[in-house]
């Protein structure tokens, strides 16, 4: 599973060929959490508020890119990596 980006201690990962709908993996020190690209929704898992926050902020800036990836995952592509959060 590609690391695609890491910000304040957060990793954000994509698998290959994954199911619907398009999301990532948030992990947070021992928590982890699968996030909707779309809607922004946590599909499974749980993070601490703040670093919810924090995954939602970064989200909203790459949602384009999010979702440009999550269709390269789907055919095996290779992923690039996307900026963290300022």
């Amino acid at each position: 599973m590609p690391e695609i980006s890491r910000f304040y201690g957060i990793v954000i990962k994509m698998f290959f060929d994954d199911h619907n709908p398009p999301h990532f993996h948030a992990q947070y020190s021992e928590h982890e959490a699968l996030i909707a690209i779309r809607t922004l929704a946590v599909i499974s898992g749980r993070l601490p508020a703040r670093a919810l926050d924090l995954v939602a902020e970064w989200t909203l800036l790459h949602q384009d890119e999010l979702l440009s990836l999550w269709a390269k995952a789907k055919t095996l592509e290779r992923l690039h990596k996307l900026d963290p959060l300022p």
